[in-house]
């Protein structure tokens, strides 16, 4: 027995609609780096791909109701896509920070909890 063919009457247009701003973003992405001249690994590529996919989704449907024309969508999807990295690495870096920064509060209160005296019991 074969699978039933996908009636693409049946997909929701979200679905449709996230999927096409997908595949816009990923395209995006890709030509930029297909423009690039700088040698990166397949990782790298495979990480930004996906963000830029991911990313384009997300506004696609932020822009649903927001924006009518189509071109305009694309537009903003595209341009979602092709920023997604530096955004991303922003995004990672700020959260690093403050990462470190929490985990420098507490090992400061343990050293300086660790470093003081016993109380002397009073007679």
């Amino acid at each position: 027995m074969s699978a039933a063919p996908v009636n693409p009457d049946d997909i929701p247009p979200e679905v449709k609609d996230g999927v096409v701003a997908s595949i816009l973003g990923g395209l995006a992405m890709t030509a930029r780096l297909l423009l690039s001249t700088e040698p990166v690994s397949f990782g790298w590529v495979v990480r930004r791909v996906l963000a830029a996919a991911i990313t384009a989704a997300l506004v696609g449907y932020a822009v649903q109701d927001h924006i009518q024309s189509t071109g305009l969508k694309m537009a903003a999807v595209g341009a979602s896509g092709y920023a997604a990295p530096e955004c991303l690495d922003y995004l990672l870096k700020w959260l690093k920070a403050k990462g470190e920064a929490e985990v420098a509060k507490v090992s400061k209160g343990v050293k300086r909890a660790a470093g003081k005296a016993k109380p002397k019991a009073r007679r």
